[in-house]
């Protein structure tokens, strides 16, 4: 990839990038012209494409539609995958997203205890909806009491770094869910018909908390964050790179989703019994 930009009256700058290091791009200004040979290529190595609208936050993306060889096969189970398992699978989920917001209040020096009793409580299919009840005492304490913060997508700051991070971990597991064969339309929770990426909102959730964690130390550091100024878009631009721990060893959080959605692939396919999710330390 070529990247074409002024210098100064004298003529363009370029930069490239092996396109096979690329695992995200995201288009952030509005002048930016893209080629269709670059996104086919984009695609063909299953680059997630991400657009922004002017006000900077992600409003689209494109996911390469031929991801993995075995591509039909895994679909085909993945649709035929049973009311029971898909219960399973999202009690697993459910049970990994509270744990690691457990684990994200206690390196916070929140209480915590709650939630990790929360944990066990989880039944198939989150019958009781423990997630809600632990989203509700999570945000509560997380940030500082003086911020009297609500997580509401539309909402005060730092509801707007979140939703930032939030569009990247999300653009992180769709490409991931098709690197390993699997629709990230064909949610095991979600359902919602105008959204086309369900999958990928029911495989993030144990994720949030490194995106929580990250927000948090912006804000904590005093800095001016009512804006998405470009200091802290490098530091949510990171998100990639954050070691976590999954399946006992250190792993990039991109290279950790990937085994996370070939888990769940194995799940669908009656390999495995249980989703690969990272532990957050």
């Amino acid at each position: 990839m070529i990247i074409s930009f002024p210098k100064d009256e004298e003529g363009r700058e370029e930069k490239s990038i092996p396109i096979e290091d690329i695992g995200i791009l995201i288009l952030d200004h509005q002048q930016i012209t893209i080629t269709q040979v670059l996104m086919a290529r984009l695609l063909e190595n299953n680059v997630a494409l991400i657009t922004c609208d002017s006000t900077h936050h992600p409003v689209g993306m494109m996911l390469n539609l031929d991801g993995n060889t075995l591509q039909s096969q895994k679909f085909r189970t993945q649709a035929e995958a049973s009311q029971p398992l898909k219960k399973q699978l999202w009690q697993q989920t459910v049970s990994a997203k509270i744990m690691n917001q457990a684990l994200m209040l206690k390196s916070a020096n929140r209480e915590h205890k709650y939630l990790m009793n929360l944990v066990e409580k989880v039944k198939s299919g989150d019958s009781e909806n423990h997630e809600a009840q632990a989203a509700a005492y999570y945000w509560r304490r997380l940030f500082d009491e003086k911020l009297e913060f609500k997580r509401e997508r539309d909402g005060e700051p730092p509801n707007n770094l979140l939703n930032y991070g939030y569009a990247i971990l999300r653009a992180m597991v769709a490409r991931a869910l098709v690197g390993s064969g699997l629709m990230p339309t064909l949610g095991i929770f979600h359902r919602n018909q105008y959204n086309a990426y369900c999958l990928a909102d029911d495989i993030m959730e144990p994720y949030r908390p490194y995106i929580d964690k990250l927000v948090l130390d912006i804000v904590s550091s005093s800095t001016d964050y009512y804006f998405l100024n470009p200091d802290i878009k490098k530091i949510l631009l990171s998100i990639p790179t954050i070691t976590v721990e999954i399946d006992d060893k250190k792993s990039p959080l991109i290279t950790a989703v990937s085994k996370t959605t070939s888990s769940l692939a194995g799940c669908f396919e009656g390999k495995l019994r249980k989703i690969v999710y990272p532990v957050l330390r």
